[in-house]
């Protein structure tokens, strides 16, 4: 037997309630009464005057900001350079019957800039028909929609400038007051600029290497916590290991191949080691399927110049792949190495493409370079380099801020990401960029002032500092910074137990 439970009621002061009541019901916030009736979201282009959905928010917004509330300063228009845009997007709520019920409008924040992952929602409207609808919520469908629209559309930063009234129900969907706001169009009205927590980033790093921590604790040698190869005691060699993922393995044997040596190579370059063999250990469900495998990983090593010394190979088994790379140098760089107050660089390889089949997560720039090309990058803070950074470490699964992450974490660190100035591809999305799996991609850390590495075809750029705050913000043109990475990202600590200073 089920049992119906009672409505939760939270009391409120009698003020709040009437102000709440009236703002909730303008944005059709709340449903009093049940029996809902079917609601669909429909998106166009902002910019696409005659679209029928474009022409009802457009009427919508100019009967409830500029007729109902007198906004604009007596314009009959609330249009704006937004509203120009071709990247804007118009997301309109109607009934079952087609009638409008509402939208809203989200898009790049600087119309006709570069979009840099940083959107705003604007021109929330809801009719006075909606706001009555027998168990809609239209306002926050529509609110929602919007993040998810903006989530699809890889915005790292979204904001929105609300009236306070409607505050409230924003917390509630979980949207945070950043200030308070002066609007133009409507000065006497207050606002509240308002955000909305994006945690693309976060979770991508709490998925890939959250875990280690508990797993890999007290593995490392001390100063070479967190990083990407391991010095041997007692010599030059330092040695670095990695494994493919099964999927990839089998999906696409050669190139599983190629990233086997692709990612060992990258480890040992970001330890300023020069590559001097390999090892692998493959198996498959066939001696074709490993033969696949084993001609990708040849071609790599050809490739970066690399000899392949043995390993060990088995059939009848479930796809796998791990390789094993030895490199040399008397200095290795440390990916703890960073203090607070260096500067942030990455050095990377821009010219490729998506893998197929991996769009928006492997950046292929390796396949279609030349062997010197590749050597070069390798080479690029290695033993004969004219330059050796304070720290290092390459872009792993992790992404761009992910791995700025576990370098600050090793430096005893946090950081901060000045977003526009990140080297970027043409045509790819900054939270793809920074959370993909890139082809090269360096970061390094020194005091101010300090020179790019040399990476032949690769390109650089500084593009943040290491900060006294754990974790990783971003910084965007307006000088606002967001939470991307919340704290540590491993739980490894730093590389270096800090010095005692209560003696």
């Amino acid at each position: 037997m089920t049992r119906s439970l009672p409505p939760l009621v939270v009391p409120q002061p009698a003020g709040l309630r009437s102000t709440l009541g009236l703002a909730e019901e303008i944005l059709g916030g709340l449903a009093r009464r049940p029996a809902p009736r079917e609601v669909t979201i429909g998106e166009a282009s902002a910019a696409d005057a005659a679209h029928s959905d474009v022409i009802a928010h457009r009427a919508l917004r100019r009967a409830v900001f500029v007729e109902e509330q007198g906004l604009f300063g007596g314009r009959r228009t609330d249009l704006d350079d937004t509203d120009a845009d071709p990247r804007a997007i118009v997301l309109l709520a109607r009934d079952a019957d087609g009638e409008p019920l509402g939208g809203v409008r989200l898009g790049p924040a600087v119309p006709g800039e570069p979009d840099l992952g940083w959107w705003t929602g604007s021109r929330l409207a809801v009719s006075v028909g909606g706001r009555r609808r027998a168990g809609v919520r239209v306002g926050a469908a529509l609110i929602r929609a919007a993040v998810a629209r903006a989530e699809a559309a890889g915005v790292l930063r979204f904001e929105a400038d609300v009236q306070a009234a409607n505050g409230p129900l924003f917390t509630r969907l979980g949207w945070e007051t950043v200030r308070a706001v002066t609007v133009p169009g409507a000065p006497d009205v207050p606002h509240l600029r308002m955000r909305r927590p994006m945690d693309r980033v976060q979770r991508l790093v709490d998925a890939t290497k959250a875990p280690l921590g508990d797993l890999v604790a007290g593995m490392a040698p001390a100063g070479f916590v967190g990083d990407d190869g391991a010095p041997v005691p007692g010599s030059d060699v330092v040695a670095a290991c990695d494994a493919i993922l099964p999927a990839m393995v089998e999906r696409d044997p050669e190139w599983a191949g190629w990233c086997g040596v692709l990612v060992n190579v990258n480890d040992l370059a970001a330890m300023g080691a020069r590559p001097v063999g390999l090892l692998d250990a493959v198996g498959g469900r066939d001696a074709a399927a490993v033969g696949r495998v084993l001609h990708g990983l040849r071609a790599a090593a050809a490739a970066y110049g690399v000899p392949v010394l043995g390993g060990h190979t088995t059939v009848d088994v479930p796809a796998s792949l791990a390789v094993t790379a030895l490199g040399s140098t008397p200095t290795p760089v440390p990916a703890g190495g960073g203090r607070v107050g260096h500067r942030v660089r990455l050095t990377a390889d821009l010219d490729g493409a998506w893998r197929p089949g991996y769009t928006g997560r492997q950046f292929d720039t390796t396949s279609r370079r030349r062997p010197e090309d590749l050597r070069a990058m390798v080479g690029a803070i290695g033993p004969d380099a004219a330059y050796r950074p304070a720290s290092a470490k390459d872009v792993s699964m992790a992404g761009l801020v992910g791995t700025l992450g576990m370098l600050a974490e090793a430096s005893g660190t946090g950081a901060v990401l000045d977003v526009a100035a990140v080297p970027r591809p043409d045509g790819v999305g900054v939270a793809d960029w920074v959370t993909c799996f890139p082809g090269f991609a360096l970061l390094t850390t020194d005091e101010p002032g300090a020179p790019l590495p040399a990476a032949g075809p690769a390109v650089g750029n500084e593009c943040g500092e290491l900060t006294d705050t754990a974790g990783v913000a971003l910084r965007w043109p307006d000088g606002e910074t967001t939470t991307a990475v919340a704290g540590p990202v491993t739980g490894l600590g730093p590389a270096t137990a800090p010095e005692r200073t209560d003696r």
